[in-house]
């Protein structure tokens, strides 16, 4: 009997027993809530946020510098700045030995006022004999004569001045100014040593007029337009220094057109790789001269795409 129900209830506990669920199958599952919930949260980022600006690490400072060179070849007698120092425009840079232009400036003067003589007494003496000339007194001759010695007075006169004007342009161009402020840039002249005219002795990188050149790839210029604000922040100062900017404009080409020696897409082992293109950005003044920038150094832009 006991057998009996034993084998009764046996089938019965049989059918309620279930499987454990395994520790990886939970694992997946939480997995994938999590990737899912993850493309959705970064989709809702993309386009309400992301979607709205572009970004590059391929950014420098760039200035319009200008190179200085001597107009004149002569010695130098004085160097007044040194490598990173500061200048204003029209500052004293350099002063050249002037005496060989003060002696060439003394004897133009000489000769002209040894022309201005002769002019002088040249107009004298026409005024004389077209005076004499209705009584008869003088001949035609003599007085074409004397129109002719004037008209070589009046031009030697003028060749005399322009000689004066040379030599005078020639002392002034001695002293060589700073054409613009700035810094002081690869500075490579010493007294003593004889400048060439055209040789570059330094150059002035102006600093406060800093601007940046981004370069962004093609794909990532379809939405931008000039005017559009962009953000920057550079290497020097991290994310601590916030810049301001707006895109004044587009290279008319990319960096690789531009290059000295331009891809040939034409050869038959073309691959195609993506092309930056620079875009120039204004900076902020104000913003520039609190916290200096120099020539070359990296800046990462973002560019908002609805701020225009």
């Amino acid at each position: 009997m006991a057998d009996t129900v034993t084998r009764a209830d046996a089938p019965a506990q049989t059918e309620t027993v279930k499987p454990p669920r395994s520790k990886r199958s939970v694992l997946l599952t939480i997995l994938a809530v999590v990737v899912v919930l993850g493309a959705i949260g970064y989709g809702v980022y993309y386009f309400t946020y992301a979607s709205h600006f572009e970004s590059t690490d391929n950014a420098y400072v760039g200035a319009d510098t200008a190179q200085v060179t001597p107009l004149v070849s002569a010695p130098v007698l004085q160097v007044l700045v040194s490598e990173t120092q500061t200048v204003a425009a029209g500052d004293v840079l350099v002063r050249l030995d002037d005496s060989d232009a003060k002696l060439a400036l003394a004897q133009a003067r000489a000769d002209l006022e040894r022309t201005n003589a002769d002019l002088t007494r040249t107009r004298v003496d026409l005024s004389r004999r077209r005076a004499l000339a209705p009584g008869g007194a003088v001949s035609a001759d003599e007085l074409t004569t004397a129109q002719n010695a004037y008209n070589t007075a009046v031009a030697a006169q003028a060749a005399a001045q322009a000689r004066v004007d040379s030599a005078q342009l020639t002392l002034t161009r001695m002293t060589i100014r700073a054409p613009i402020g700035g810094v002081v840039s690869h500075k490579n002249v010493d007294i003593g040593q004889r400048v060439e005219a055209g040789a570059p002795i330094m150059v002035i990188a102006p600093i406060d007029d800093a601007y940046v050149d981004a370069n962004f790839k093609e794909g990532q210029l379809r939405r931008m337009a000039a005017g559009q604000h962009v953000t920057l922040h550079a290497d020097l100062y991290g994310n601590s220094v916030t810049y301001h900017g707006v895109i004044a404009g587009f290279s008319g080409g990319t960096g690789s057109a531009f290059s000295l020696i331009p891809a040939q897409n034409a050869s038959g082992n073309w691959i195609k790789v993506v092309q930056r293109v620079p875009v120039r950005i204004h900076l902020d003044p104000a913003e520039v001269r609190a916290h200096p920038l120099r020539v070359g150094m990296s800046m990462n832009a973002t560019v908002d795409l609805s701020s225009h």
